[in-house]
């Protein structure tokens, strides 16, 4: 059972700029449209956890649902989606402990964590086995901090460095326990 954070920053770690704007990821040419290894990663996982905020930014880019794998949305205030997410998308909320064994318990092992607070309080419950972090060389200044106070110091080894487009660095990371 793994829990993986697959996320981009800006150089100062940023995963969000002023008034969450993400206009900053698009910025980087890449004319063939690589996905940069993200399909890939999703056939790797199970389902997706995230918290409402990251679900209605999704929600607003206008699309078709963007995932075909179960969506577990974390949050205290959401109570209906939209009928056409039925089936695709959970609300769920308690303990992350209790939530975890409630999506292991539906056969979904290994779950790729998204959105900021999420991942903030995955690893403040030290609940996190991979970061995956693109780097996106930019300076933001301000905007949405990845990393947040934790209780203890985690340690992480490095597993690889992957540079991407001439102007990207993808590091993955595990957990030491």
């Amino acid at each position: 059972m793994t829990n993986t954070v697959y996320i981009a920053t800006s150089l100062d770690g940023l995963i969000a700029g002023k008034d969450d704007n993400l206009d900053w990821l698009h910025d980087i040419p890449n004319p063939q449209n690589d996905d940069l290894g993200f399909s890939a990663f999703m056939d790797s996982v199970d389902a997706l956890v995230m918290g409402r905020n990251t679900f209605e930014v999704v929600l607003s880019f206008g699309i078709d649902w963007p995932y075909s794998k179960p969506v577990y949305v974390l949050s205290n205030s959401l109570t209906s989606l939209p009928a056409e997410l039925e089936g695709k998308v959970f609300i769920v909320n308690g303990p992350l402990e209790q939530v975890l064994d409630d999506i292991h318990q539906q056969g979904r092992h290994n779950l790729y964590i998204d959105g900021g607070n999420v991942i903030q309080q995955f690893l403040q419950h030290d609940l996190i086995d991979t970061l995956i972090i693109t780097t996106i060389p930019v300076l933001l200044g301000a905007g949405t901090p990845l990393f947040g106070e934790l209780i203890q110091p985690l340690k992480f080894r490095h597993v690889s460095a992957e540079p991407l487009l001439d102007y990207i660095v993808k590091n993955t990371y595990t957990r030491q326990r």
